[in-house]
């Protein structure tokens, strides 16, 4: 038990460093014209120092929030005001979605047209309508990826409540800090890992496994290109299905994030009260005001 503990606060000693060491030498692993930096940042990307690293972060942010819960409340109001924003801006997908869709029925069914182009600000796009009906799940899939973060600051996932409402406050936060801490921080961490190196290997040759160490990596560097997949179900289908890679990693770091931001909040309210109870919290009025019509119609 003592080495487990000690080789933890080992590894969260050199997160620290790390992450110190990361930020005043950017070059290192930012600068993609040496292919090296870049077989850093994938090798880093979703490694145990990147994971110790945010860690070490957590618990720095929590522990000038002890000293300075102001300070705390700022980080959870910008964790949940950035969610809402993406959440807000990317639910117009929605909206998109149901356009092209009614723009494919009508030139596909009523005008015939085997293309469709698209010339936004001066720059033509011409494909398939394959293309374009394909498309429609990336659409489906930005809201899927981006707007869950926002949901979850929302508080508009499904529940299923077996005790917690007959709980009292400070019991219900204690349940709430130990739901993020034991699934939500673990799940996304599991998905962000698999799914960063499932999306690099869709980005780079030669392929990337995430049992590879840094020194056959390095050596990997000299003939490392970007090789972006290219490659759709049909000959004239949609063929940008990398971004959908590239959504499941930041689907998992934003709920991430939001889940360190909620086990903040509700440790705050733990500490301050009923009185904080929903402290700050920016609640779309939408779900109360449908909410209030479909009373009136029943």
């Amino acid at each position: 038990m003592l080495d487990a503990l000690t080789w933890v606060l080992t590894q969260l000693g050199m997160g620290v460093y790390n992450l110190a060491y990361a930020l005043s030498h950017p070059a290192s692993w930012l600068d993609w014209t040496d292919k090296k930096a870049l077989v850093r940042f994938i090798y880093y990307g979703a490694s145990k120092e990147a994971f110790f690293a945010l860690a070490a972060v957590f618990l720095i942010i929590l522990a000038v929030g002890m000293w300075r819960r102001q300070f705390l409340w700022g980080v959870v109001r910008a964790v949940e005001g950035f969610n809402n924003m993406t959440g807000r801006f990317f639910a117009w997908a929605a909206l998109a979605m149901v356009l092209q869709q009614i723009m494919i029925v009508f030139l596909q069914r009523i005008f015939l047209r085997a293309y469709i182009e698209v010339s936004p600000f001066g720059y033509g796009v011409t494909k398939d309508v394959s293309w374009w009906a394909e498309e429609l799940k990336f659409y489906n899939a930005l809201i899927v990826a981006l707007c869950c973060a926002y949901t979850f600051a929302q508080r508009g996932h499904v529940r299923v409540d077996l005790f917690y409402a007959g709980m009292s406050f400070r019991a219900k936060r204690v349940v709430d800090m130990i739901g993020s801490l034991l699934f939500i921080v673990p799940t996304m961490s599991v998905i962000w890992m698999y799914g960063w190196f499932f999306m690099w290997r869709h980005l780079v040759t030669p392929k990337i496994s995430a049992t590879d160490k840094l020194t056959l990596l390095e050596r990997k560097a000299r003939i490392l290109k970007w090789n972006v997949e290219t490659i759709g179900f049909s000959p004239n289908g949609f063929d940008g299905y990398f971004l959908f890679k590239i959504l499941l990693v930041t689907f998992a770091g934003l709920l991430l994030i939001s889940g360190l931001a909620y086990f903040y909040r509700n440790l705050l309210e733990f500490l301050e009260g009923e009185e904080s109870q929903d402290k700050y919290f920016d609640k779309d009025p939408l779900g109360d005001e449908l909410a209030e019509v479909v009373a009136e119609i029943h």
